[in-house]
């Protein structure tokens, strides 16, 4: 079974003092975020064990560009992240504060 799911939000720069990389994120939260967690906790019943640190693997779509990933749970809002690679950015041209409509697959 695969959900697909559509939401707008914004492109945001992950930074560390402790590291030299930086990564860009959008945050999938709200009721698109409630279907994920209700859907990964299905899966884990199903399959008896769940991916590293959570994570669901997930086919992206921005604009004309889709890409294979994986999403991963946000503690600190309850949503999920969706890295956002370089070349995806480049092809759609996004940088960090654009609100971005994209949609994900399970």
């Amino acid at each position: 079974m695969t959900e697909t799911y559509k939401v707008t939000a914004e492109l945001w720069l992950w930074t560390s003092d402790k590291a030299p990389a930086s990564w860009h994120f959008l945050t999938i939260e709200g009721e698109a975020a409630e279907a994920i967690h209700a859907l990964a906790l299905m899966r884990r019943l199903e399959n008896g064990r769940r991916r590293g640190w959570g994570a669901i693997k997930v086919r992206a779509t921005i604009g004309d560009t889709c890409w294979d990933t994986s999403i991963f749970p946000y503690k600190s809002s309850g949503g999920w992240l969706l890295p956002v690679k370089a070349a995806v950015r480049k092809a759609e041209g996004l940088v960090a504060g654009d609100d971005i409509y994209l949609s994900v697959t399970l």
